[in-house]
């Protein structure tokens, strides 16, 4: 009975994951693949201005004009190439896409880097920083963003997937980030986001060729069987030689991340001492450092700290406990903190300041709004009294009016009219049409009586 449930199961899961219903015809897809390769002539230029346009956008911490430049961007193109082209053996398209790909990367990098170089906004802010340092899930994303963008270009439903993926996976920034890193003399920004481009791109193309793997894509052949033997050779050297280093980074980044983990994990749950904060903690690959301000830890408890640290896989890693601030000794440092602390609580009133300036002007803007209502009867009364002699007073104000169906609200303005005889209708329309030109609305109510 459970062997029958589980074939059941088996069958069914294969049923709705199988996209082979789905696929598209394999000749079309490698086409449609080709097609992105090339760079040269109207390719080109779409890259040199999606790169202005991403290079605005992280000038500017815009992360919608970033994004609508990734939209834009062909780098997918060749970088999927070389991943088909290892994938079916075809060491021509291998070299092509190789090609094509590193005119699009120098291109990218020169032009971001000419835009940095006349922008007059040279402050590396959170959406430029955040390309210099990559991690293990850069790595994944680039990965699985790869799979998604190879299984979508074998299908006949492509949809949104590639535009996706190009979001996704992050190509332009980095890009336009090592040209931000040259056009400040900063090597350090530039080998971070190259890395990451580098990253991106391998990754993508590492998926790309298992995607094809395991959808059996036709093999290119030759005649001269040695011819295609030396061909597979370098096919694979070329993969070999391009994953190795990117499995060698990838495991430095897990180690590091691991690292990093434990380190926050020993501090969060070790460092609970009675009537002590912690300031700051400052994590390296060798030692941690913690601030902390009131109790001083006592000797005892700092050794047992030290022991602890085995436990956390962190045995060979130093550990600093900056304590004692309030001492005459330790006076420079006490200062220091003082000013981080006046600072920080200066930032918060400043942003709350805003946030309270902002409420003042729309509650003032309202109450000028409804205001302004209250003088406006007396300032109109001379007028009307020559113009429309049958009215005798007018009161005016502004209400909200709900929608009791669909509970949709607009604003209304009504005016209240007393008159010494009621005129007649083509006057009261006179007398409508006149008060929403001198009031400049649209919505208004009239409501009269005798």
């Amino acid at each position: 009975m459970i062997i029958d449930i589980f074939t059941l199961l088996k069958k069914h899961l294969k049923k709705i994951l199988d996209p082979s219903e789905e696929r598209e015809n394999e000749t079309e897809t490698i086409e449609n693949i080709l097609k992105g390769i090339n760079f040269r002539g109207s390719n080109l230029w779409v890259l040199i201005f999606a790169i202005f346009i991403a290079s605005l956008g992280l000038n500017v911490n815009s992360t919608a004009v970033i994004i609508g430049a990734m939209l834009i961007s062909p780098l997918m193109g060749p970088i999927m190439g070389i991943g088909l082209g290892i994938g079916i053996n075809d060491f021509e398209l291998i070299k092509k896409a190789f090609r094509n790909l590193a005119i699009a990367t120098l291109f990218g990098i020169l032009t971001s880097t000419l835009y940095f170089l006349l922008s007059p906004l040279n402050e590396a802010r959170s959406e430029l920083l955040a390309r210099t340092t990559p991690t293990i899930y850069d790595v994944l994303i680039a990965f699985f963003g790869g799979m998604a963008g190879i299984v979508a270009s074998s299908t006949k439903f492509k949809g949104n997937v590639i535009p996706g993926v190009a979001i996704a996976t992050a190509l332009m920034p980095p890009l336009c980030t090592a040209g931000f890193g040259l056009a400040s003399g900063n090597l350090t920004y530039f080998f971070g986001a190259f890395y990451l481009y580098m990253i991106n791109s391998v990754f993508i193309a590492f998926a790309t060729t298992l995607g094809v793997k395991l959808m059996h894509f036709s093999k290119k052949t030759f005649v001269d069987k040695n011819r295609q033997k030396k061909v597979q050779q370098i096919v694979y050297g070329i993969l070999f030689l391009t994953l190795v280093p990117s499995v060698y980074i990838t495991y430095n980044m897990i180690k590091t991340n691991i690292f990093e983990t434990n380190a926050f994990r020993f501090i969060t749950n070790e460092i609970n001492y009675p009537n002590t904060f912690i300031v700051s903690k400052h994590i390296q690959p060798d030692s941690i450092s913690v601030t902390l301000i009131g109790k001083d830890l006592s000797e005892d408890y700092i050794i047992l700290l030290h022991q602890k640290m085995e436990q956390y896989n962190l045995k060979d890693c130093k550990l600093n406990i900056i304590q004692g601030l309030g001492k005459n000794q330790e006076e420079g440092k006490r200062d220091e903190l003082n000013n981080l602390v006046l600072q920080d609580f200066y930032k918060k009133n400043q942003e709350q300041s805003k946030i309270l300036k902002k409420e003042i002007i729309q509650l003032r803007t309202a109450i000028n709004n409804y205001a302004i209502y209250d003088s406006l009867g007396s300032k109109i009364a001379p007028e009307i009294k020559i113009l429309f002699p049958s009215v005798r007073n007018i009161a005016l104000t502004k209400i909200i009016r709900t929608d009791v169906n669909n509970n949709n609200t607009d604003t209304l303005t009504v005016a209240i009219l007393d008159y010494h005889n009621i005129p007649p209708e083509e006057e009261t329309q006179r007398f409508h049409n006149w008060l929403c030109t001198r009031m400049n609305t649209t919505q208004l109510e009239i409501i009269q009586h005798q």
